[in-house]
Order: structure tokens, then sequence, then C-alpha cells
């Protein structure tokens, strides 16, 4: 098979010669890895917007890992066939350029969710049972304000929970 190619200032045609005609080969959108490079950004905006409302995705975010494998098979699916098939699908360089973005994207979730927030200042520095607390104020369940001083005031005893990190 011969295979010839035309440039022009707009597009690239392709001009295949098999058993003695001249056919025009018409290249293909490579949608993986297009789909990839956005599967890669779900998952890494889908973090932040939606599940670090429930413990169970925020702990330990397995929802968007596998939303990252999914980006990652994408993208292999898609370079496989821009490399493969150069002739028939578009996207060695952009697929390359988008495959070291997503990568990018991954590493920078992993850096954040995985190793930035698990420092926590040390328990040591905090308070110790039997201390007593500074005064502060904070909102109740109504968003009316609340403070520690006011509670000492008319109750004996007023019980503190804290819950550090991710609980």
């Amino acid at each position: 098979m011969l295979v010839l190619m035309k440039l022009s200032f707009t597009r690239v045609s392709a001009w295949a010669v098999e058993g003695g005609t001249l056919k025009l080969m018409k290249r293909s959108w490579n949608a993986f890895v297009w789909t990839g490079f956005g599967v890669s950004l779900l998952a890494f905006l889908s973090y932040y917007l939606f599940f670090i409302r429930w413990p169970a995705t925020r702990d330990v975010p397995w929802a968007n890992l596998l939303l990252f494998f999914v980006s990652g098979v994408f993208l292999g699916i898609g370079l496989n066939r821009a490399y493969r098939e150069p002739r028939r699908y578009r996207g060695k360089i952009s697929g390359a350029v988008l495959g070291a973005l997503s990568l990018l994207v991954f590493g920078g979730f992993c850096f954040l969710n995985l190793s930035l927030a698990k420092n926590l200042p040390s328990a040591s520095a905090g308070l110790h049972a039997g201390e007593q607390a500074p005064g502060f104020t904070l909102s109740d369940a109504n968003s009316k304000p609340v403070a520690l001083s006011e509670l000492l005031r008319n109750n004996r005893a007023v019980l503190l929970v804290f819950y550090r990190g991710y609980w």
C-alpha cells in the first residue's frame, strides 16, 4: 500500500493506493484520548465538589482513584490507537501531551490528598483531659452564637469533644 500525503494550510489529506485504486483516507478523531483526559479532570474535581461530603469517600478516596484508573484505561487505548494506526487516527502529539497532563493531575491529587492533608499538628500541642479550655464562641445547629463562658455560667461542666482530621 502506497500512501501519499497532501498538505494544505487547513488540513492534511491522506491518499492510499490499494489495488491500483487511489482512495482518500479519512482520519478519525481519537475520542479515547480526550475522554481519558476529561475523566482525569473529573476525578480531580469531583473529590472537592462532591465526594468530600461523606467519610467513606473522603477518608480513602477510592471513588476518585477508580476514576483515575478509568482515565488511564481510556488514555492507554487512545494512545495505542494513535501510534498503531497513525494514518487512521489522530492524536500522537496531543495524546502524549494529554497523557502527561493527566499524570500531572493524578500526581497533584495524590500529593494533596494522600500526603499534604495528613500533615496534622501534633496532639501534644493540644489540650489534655482536665485542662481548662480557652474562651471561644461557635455557632449552634440553628446558627446562633454560643459562648463557652455562657455555658459554664449556667452549667457546672461542659463536655468538649474534638475530632482530629478525618474521623
